[in-house]
């Protein structure tokens, strides 16, 4: 098992040194906490994205380890949040990064203050990805079949385009409760690009498996949509984006390294439930950035939920793995 992680460690070791150069004891303190942060915000993320890889072949299963990652530290969690303070605080990107390197309170201020467009367009996107799961006609296995394999749920899911269908309505009922354009307009970009990238992949997938480049654009943005919550939460822990982008980046190379695991083990096969969990933690996740559009909710809260719902649905796939057997 150790050597899916080898290549983490050799980042966490090279990441830690970094922040030990640069702020001694202290800077290496809090990276390690906010690479524990991530691991804890993004453990579901790798049961879906290994979900998504087993679709793709190989050679793309190697190109989201080698050129996903540089996107996910280096783009996602430190281009990305500079970018949209860029946009919404109408500043250029130059000046953006000026501002996160030498006023770094101000460009946090900022980026908190546009939080919200962030919530509706990451939470409507994994709103659909929960949606497309929970509508899915071909999906055999059921977890919580109270809920997912009642007569309403079985009715809901012959109905075409149900998932745009409940999407648009809590789009609508958003909009008109918090009377921002804004919103609106990241919410519904959410949805449309969830939308568009299905019907690309339908187009371009052949024999059941998925288009490479669809596929792994899917994945940046599905990573981009679960980093929301860890690079503002990492403000709490520190305002250095030096810091914040290593101790993160560390954290999304072991969710990487995890990911492959999963997939090259048939660990999605082998316990049933996993991917149930994990995307139940992902609707859960996106009520939880809607929510965040009017009360505050900690990051904290966000992740023990997403674990609490992995290890549940470990258990009860071991359990029903080991009735199996007997």
């Amino acid at each position: 098992m150790l050597k899916y992680f080898y290549s983490s460690f050799a980042i966490a070791f090279l990441g830690l040194g970094f922040a030990f150069y640069y702020g001694s004891y202290e800077a290496l303190y809090i990276t390690a906490l906010l690479a524990v942060l991530e691991v804890s915000l993004s453990f579901d993320n790798a049961v879906v994205n290994a979900k998504v890889l087993e679709t793709m072949t190989p050679q793309y299963q190697k190109a989201f380890i080698w050129f996903g990652m540089p996107i996910a530290v280096f783009g996602m969690r430190f281009i990305f949040p500079i970018l949209i303070v860029s946009i919404t605080a109408g500043m250029g990107f130059l000046e953006s990064f000026d501002l996160a390197l030498n006023q770094p309170e101000l460009y946090h201020k900022n980026l908190v203050e546009n939080e919200h467009l962030i919530f509706a367009f990451g939470g409507s996107f994994l709103l659909m990805v929960f949606l497309d799961f929970f509508f899915d006609e071909d999906r055999e296995e059921k977890w919580i079949t109270l809920i997912e394999d009642n007569k309403l749920t079985r009715k809901l899911t012959s109905v075409a385009n149900i998932e745009l269908i409940l999407a648009i309505s809590i789009g609508l009922y958003l909009s008109f409760k918090t009377g921002d354009n804004g919103i609106t307009i990241a919410y519904f970009s959410g949805v449309l690009l969830h939308s568009l990238l299905n019907s690309i992949d339908d187009l371009l997938s052949s024999n059941t498996v998925r288009s490479g480049v669809v596929g792994l654009i899917y994945l940046e943005i599905l990573d981009a949509s679960f980093s929301f919550d860890g690079v503002i939460g990492a403000f709490a822990l520190s305002n250095d984006i030096f810091i914040i982008m290593v101790g993160l980046g560390i954290g999304a190379m072991f969710v990487r390294s995890l990911t492959i695991y999963f997939v090259e083990k048939k660990t999605l096969t082998e316990f049933i439930y996993l991917e149930h969990g994990a995307l139940w933690a992902i609707g859960i996740l996106a009520l939880i950035m809607f929510l965040k559009m009017f009360i505050h909710i900690d990051e904290a809260i966000t992740g023990t939920i997403g674990f609490f719902l992995i290890i549940i649905a470990f258990i009860h796939s071991l359990i029903v793995r080991n009735r199996k057997r007997v």
